[in-house]
């Protein structure tokens, strides 16, 4: 069994994917900035605040066999009406932040010889949506981020992203806090429901085990659908 580093393990797709590693037999280094979690039987709590300028990875293991880094924001607002500054945080979070972690966490994934890095994106950089400026933006280098990274450490590391529609977590609430909006959304699915964490889970997990051994610098669109079929 591996070790796999979560950052952003707290809540949501982090936490999901932490608590589907540690049944499967793995040890766990999970991080958590403003919400505290808990260390228990193969998992470990660190906290991290990738937006400080020295961040301390003393807690890295000598050998990890994945990274997945799950930290980020759902801002929707029209473009007139967001600052330069607010782009800018926004990619220092989602961009700087998972620079730092891979970066810092190379040598650990490269002793692995077989690791695997996760990334996250969205559906709005793929389909263009009102109001995501924001958003797409920092996605959209994450997937370039993808591609670039996928190349330069192959065949030792793969690096593959995921890029869900709007699914079922803490970041998402405010989008689904009643019932017609949560039928609203998961009629514009093709599959007719919203995504959950256990979605984009499964496909965390079977992105860093072997059974993906062969895929690498791919964008893995998990949304119902909807990036790939017109209702």
């Amino acid at each position: 069994m591996g070790n796999y580093l979560v950052v952003g393990a707290s809540s949501g797709i982090g936490q999901a994917v932490a608590n589907q590693l540690v049944k499967e037999g793995h040890r766990v280094i999970g991080t958590y900035n403003t919400h505290p979690i808990q260390a228990s039987q193969n998992f470990s709590s660190h906290h991290l605040n990738v937006l400080e300028e020295q961040v301390d990875f003393s807690f890295l293991p000598e050998s990890l066999d994945g990274l997945v880094y799950c930290p980020g924001t759902i801002n929707l607002r029209p473009f007139a009406r967001i600052l330069p500054a607010d782009f800018t945080q926004d990619f220092n979070l989602q961009v700087g932040g998972a620079i730092k972690v891979i970066q810092a966490a190379l040598p650990a994934l490269k002793l692995s010889g077989n690791a695997s890095v996760i990334l996250f994106s969205t559906i709005a950089v793929q389909m263009g949506l009102n109001f995501h400026t924001q958003v797409a933006v920092s996605k959209g280098a994450i997937e370039g981020l993808t591609k670039a990274l996928s190349a330069e450490l192959a065949p030792t590391i793969r690096v593959n992203c995921i890029a869900p529609s709007l699914t079922n977590t803490p970041l998402a609430a405010s989008l689904l806090n009643t019932e017609q909006k949560v039928e609203a959304n998961a009629l514009r699915h093709p599959l007719k429901r919203v995504g959950t964490v256990n979605d984009i889970s499964e496909m965390s997990c079977f992105l860093l085990s072997h059974k993906s051994s062969w895929i690498t610098g791919q964008v893995m669109h998990v949304d119902g659908g909807m990036s790939a079929i017109k209702l």
